[in-house]
């Protein structure tokens, strides 16, 4: 596949649509044949329920090409198996159907469901692209009997392109590495709206042979690079049939999108660039040996009861706005800045160039000591740690160290029953930058019965310092005045029954000091307390034996004073056929999705403080659902997803027809027509 996608790159712009299908037809040909046993590269062998089945091979054979292979998660012990179902694109692409992004992969991107963060300590507060970073928290530490290796490329409209590669192997049976890189690259349709993402990750799990010590490494690189517009200028001219690089928008005006994924340039824009080191070493200090004796091996084991930890990490965060060819009156107009003014002169840049940059370096120490109550029961334990925080900060005219110590506790029991699953988790910051902070949470899930299912409730709470953009440290603050605390509440509950394939859940959220961005990077504080309520349902109906219907829908309401403005109602559908079409190695799901949510005041976006922002003076409203038709289809290890997004924006007028009744996203954001996006994924066992 990798020869195929560099032969694709080679081509020119016209030819490329018939030489990406022809080679996809040609993969699809081949990897529907039976597979020759003899060759070097064997997949992973398939099958399963008509949606695709929910794991890979979960146990090992005597055949030569068969592969155990589990992960786990960074703070949890539970181990998982890999997904390979297939009616959902989006758990290959970054942006969740919840989510609006301005109109191009890549882009800022808010999330429509309310979220508040209920997590105490330092925060910068540039959350509009998080959604594309490589993280410690998502990262999966693996553990397989063969190398493994997945391949994945995606092309859309306006030559939109994904590529995700991913990597593990054991090098002994108790050391695994794994390496991913993720490229999204995509001009966009209007001007100055190019993206382009780059992520690595490094991660690498190791356990002694006495099974006592163990080890987690992360490496992790973050690229983002987005051109900024501000929006149209003239919304309505949109309407008009035209090409959509003649519209005019707020900043840079006169730079179209570049579709090189090895090189993108961007003279208004956003960068981000993040880099994180993380080691953390476990050593069970009490416990007991056991061992497994087969016929010709004997497996060493290690029942903890008091377990050591100590984690280091090293974290960069370097946030940038620039633009190298700004429209000095506008600045003047929108934001007060004056020019000259208050922007830094970058070498690399020209003399006149508007920039603004908050840098952090990040040194984090934690030690921790596990309690095992029941040592053959690792999934229940009592957990105590302090940590130690440094930073560093650099801004535009100024800089800034501090530090922050803080205490940690936490219990967590799945009991062997399976019926019981209890977490709770408290920190407290004794002192430093954001001393008196704290967060606390509790959730108890408990296993009713096949009938009922599973019933959770828990609590949240937290009272923070608000991110650091609120300081007038930040380059990213305009403001002057002095922020008190946010406090954060969270009563949650969900009633899951797999039975009947319904899950009911809901948030109660109190809300008091809540910081927030109005319009021109203006900053404000809601002093009042208010609350928000939200329901959420999720259920699959199965029509008929082949055709499945897969609906959520989401209700929020806010009640007091408030700057939160949010969608009342959100429903995502899909109505789908899940079979094989009478081929034993074919798994396929065809249908339509539809994506709805009720008109409501959109928060604006901002790219120079790069925030949503509160706006209470333009109601957004969809003109009709987005619509997609699309195919996703699994043969063996082999994967494609076709969709035509956004059908919906069809429309005719006098002009003639074209797709751009579009819905908007934001003010003055469209989002995109007619997208066609083909994607492939195909996993092998080395």
């Amino acid at each position: 596949m990798i020869n195929l996608s560099g032969i694709f790159l080679l081509v020119n712009k016209k030819n490329r649509t018939i030489v990406f299908l022809s080679a996809f037809l040609m993969m699809a040909f081949f990897c529907a044949k039976a597979q020759d046993p003899t060759s070097r590269f064997k997949s992973l062998g398939g099958g399963g329920k008509a949606s695709g089945g929910d794991t890979l091979l979960k146990h090992r054979t005597s055949s030569e090409d068969s592969i155990t292979i589990s992960f786990r998660y960074l703070d949890s012990s539970r181990l998982k198996k890999i997904d390979s179902s297939i009616y959902d694109f989006r758990k290959k692409f970054p942006l969740p159907w919840y989510y609006n992004d301005l109109g191009n992969s890549g882009t800022a991107a808010e999330n429509l469901i309310f979220t508040p963060l209920i997590k105490s300590g330092w925060d910068e507060g540039l959350h509009a692209y998080d959604i594309y970073m490589l993280t410690p928290e998502n990262t999966k530490f693996y553990n397989t009997t063969r190398p493994y290796s997945e391949l994945g490329y995606m092309i859309g409209s306006k030559s939109e392109q994904l590529i995700d590669i991913n990597f593990t192997q054991n090098i002994k049976p108790n050391w695994n590495y794994a390496f991913q890189y993720r490229l999204i690259n995509s001009p966009g349709t209007f001007n100055s709206q190019n993206t382009n993402h780059n992520g690595y990750r490094l991660n690498s799990w190791y356990q002694s042979n006495s099974k006592r010590y163990q080890a987690f490494l992360v490496i992790i690189a973050n690229k983002l690079a987005s051109s900024e517009n501000g929006g149209l200028v003239n919304w309505r001219s949109i309407d008009s049939n035209t090409l959509r690089t003649n519209l005019q928008t707020v900043l840079d005006n006169a730079s179209p999108g570049s579709n090189s994924i090895f090189s993108t340039t961007i003279y208004t824009g956003t960068k981000y660039t993040t880099s994180t080191f993380m080691l953390r070493q476990q050593y069970d200090i009490i416990g007991k040996k056991d061992s497994i004796v087969t016929d010709s091996t004997v497996t060493q084991l290690f029942y903890p009861q008091v377990r050591a930890e100590h984690t280091i990490s090293y974290n960069t965060f370097n946030y940038r706005f620039f633009d190298t060819r700004p429209d000095t009156a506008f600045y003047d107009r929108t934001y007060g800045y004056v020019f000259p003014g208050p922007y830094i002169i970058v070498p690399t840049f020209p003399s006149d160039t508007f920039y603004r940059q908050d840098k952090w370096k990040q040194l984090v120490n934690d030690f921790s000591l596990y309690q095992f109550p029941d040592p053959k029961n690792p999934q229940q334990f009592i957990k105590v740690g302090a940590t130690l925080e440094n930073y560093s900060g650099d801004f535009d005219s100024t800089s800034r160290t501090f530090f922050n110590a803080f205490i940690h506790g936490e219990y967590r029991n799945h009991t062997r029953n399976q019926k019981w699953d209890i977490e709770a988790y408290g920190k407290f910051y004794l002192s430093g930058y954001n001393a008196a902070d704290y967060n606390a949470s509790i959730s108890l899930k408990r296993y009713l019965s096949k009938k009922l299912g599973f019933l959770e409730v828990g609590f949240q709470n937290a009272d923070r310092t608000p991110s650091f953009v609120f300081t007038r440290s930040s380059s990213y603050s305009t403001g002057t005045q002095t922020f008190n605390k946010e406090n954060v509440t969270n009563l949650f509950a969900s009633i899951d029954q797999p039975k009947f394939g319904l899950k009911l859940s809901g948030n109660y959220y109190l809300i008091s000091n809540y910081a927030y961005f109005e319009a021109n990077s203006k900053q404000n504080q809601q002093s009042s307390l208010f609350n928000m309520l939200q329901i959420n349902a999720q259920k699959i109906t199965h029509l008929s034996k082949y055709w499945v219907w897969r609906a959520t829908v989401q209700l929020q309401q806010k009640a007091g004073a408030s700057p939160v403005n949010v969608p009342l109602f959100l429903t995502f559908d899909q109505i789908a056929y899940e079979g094989k079409l009478g081929l034993k190695n074919l798994n396929i799901n065809f249908g339509l999705e539809l994506r709805y949510y009720s008109a409501y005041k959109a928060d604006g976006y901002d790219p120079v403080s790069g925030q949503f922002y509160t706006q209470n003076d333009t109601t957004l409203r969809m003109k009709l659902p987005d619509l997609t038709p699309y195919v996703n289809f699994r043969i063996r290890s082999f994967t494609a997803y076709v969709r035509a997004e956004n059908i919906n924006t069809a429309k005719l007028s006098g002009t003639g027809f074209g797709f751009t009744n579009y819905n908007f996203v934001a003010p003055n954001y469209p989002n995109t027509g007619l997208r066609i996006r083909i994607g492939i994924y195909w996993g092998f066992v080395n």
